[in-house]
């Protein structure tokens, strides 16, 4: 699903213009995208969590030419689903 497709089923639902069905899917994920950006998590209730995490540097290796190499330290987002959504996508209720 892309972001116009769950514009236009939002336009749909709510009965409001295409405009501000993507204004509207616009602002949720700026905000979603501020609030991992200061370290936050954000909790979806029945959907899931999203959560920043570190990693750190580790070894690696070019796969093209086998040599050693350093992946640098970075942050990563990871989502866990509910467990209300996992029931749902595997007709559990």
């Amino acid at each position: 699903m892309t972001k116009a497709t769950l514009s236009d089923i939002v336009s749909e639902r709510l009965g409001v213009s295409k405009i501000e069905a993507v204004d509207y899917v616009e602002h949720v994920i700026e905000i979603i995208k501020e609030t991992l950006e200061s370290g936050e998590s954000v909790k979806v209730s029945g959907f899931g969590n999203f959560q920043v995490k570190s990693k750190s540097p580790r070894r690696g290796r070019n796969p093209q030419t086998g040599d050693d190499l350093t992946i640098d330290a970075r942050k990563v987002v990871s989502f866990k689903a509910s467990t209300l959504l996992r029931n749902h996508i595997n007709d559990e209720e």
